[in-house]
């Protein structure tokens, strides 16, 4: 294990972007000034953006600072885990990027919005079709 005191991990997810600092600690994660719960709500599954303190077996061993910015709820909280594995696997490469690659929270996800068209009303929507 690196001994330094912090670990950074930039995350991204659709429009979002997020970065992360780890330093030791007891397992708090604060997003943009507030508290994980009080930012995203209920909107997301929050034992989610957790999972790769899980997977490695570092849970409560970090806190992490989060600034994150862009999209919505949904790729905020997948670009804050993609960010935690990047700044976990800073931490101790050995021993974290196989439970990370394995659970795929190393890749990063590469689903974007398909743009609109001309002559369609969405990105794929045609309008009505009149025969006569």
């Amino acid at each position: 294990m690196i001994t330094s005191a912090f670990f950074y991990g930039t995350g991204r997810r659709k429009t979002s972007v997020a970065r992360v600092r780890l330093m030791a600690g007891e397992g708090e994660v604060v997003v943009n000034g507030r508290t994980l719960e009080d930012h995203f709500g209920n909107a997301v599954n929050l034992g989610e953006i957790l999972m790769p303190f899980r997977v490695t077996g570092t849970e409560g061993r970090f806190n992490a600072m989060v600034k994150v910015e862009g999209g919505g709820y949904q790729g905020q909280a997948g670009a804050i885990r993609h960010g935690i594995a990047r700044a976990l696997l800073q931490s101790d490469p050995e021993a974290a990027r196989v439970p990370l690659r394995q659970s795929g929270y190393l890749t990063r996800d590469p689903r974007m919005k398909e743009r609109k068209k001309f002559g369609l009303k969405r990105a794929r929507k045609a309008p009505q079709y009149t025969k006569r």
